[in-house]
C-alpha cells in the first residue's frame, strides 16, 4: 500500500477531484494548508505599502491506495493541475506499513 500526498493550488481542487473521480478514487483527506517553495511568496501593494506574504495557500490531498494505483493517480494529478509555473505544487509518495479499519478489524487492502 501507498499514501499520495499532493499540494496543488486550491483553483485546481474541483478538476483534480473529478480527474480521480474518474479513476474511481473516492476515499480521499483534503486539508487546506499553507505553505511555500521556491517561490518564496509573493508580495503585494496594500493600502500604498508593499506587503511580502511568505506563505501562500495550497490544499493537500491524502490518497491511500494499492501500489498498482499510485502511477494512475499521479499521471491524474499532474495532468490537471500542471500549468507549467511556479508554485504548481508537489507529490509525495509514501509506503504504508499497515491499515485497519476501525468499524469492521480489517486491515491492510481490505481495509481502504
Amino acid at each position: 500500500m501507498k499514501k499520495v500526498e499532493c499540494i496543488i493550488r486550491p483553483d485546481v481542487l474541483e478538476d483534480v477531484k473529478a480527474e480521480l473521480n474518474k479513476l474511481k478514487i473516492h476515499g480521499m483527506t483534503v486539508s487546506q494548508v499553507f505553505g511555500c517553495g521556491h517561490q518564496k511568496g509573493k508580495k503585494e501593494i496594500y493600502r500604498g505599502a508593499e506587503i511580502e506574504i511568505s506563505l501562500l495557500p495550497k490544499v493537500k490531498i491524502e490518497i491511500v491506495t494499492e501500489d498498482g494505483s499510485v502511477e494512475n493517480i499521479v499521471d491524474a494529478v499532474t495532468k490537471v493541475a500542471r500549468t507549467g509555473n511556479v508554485g504548481d505544487g508537489k507529490i509525495f509518495i509514501y509506503d504504508i506499513q499497515d491499515a485497519i479499519r476501525i468499524r469492521t478489524g480489517e486491515r491492510g487492502e481490505k481495509a481502504i
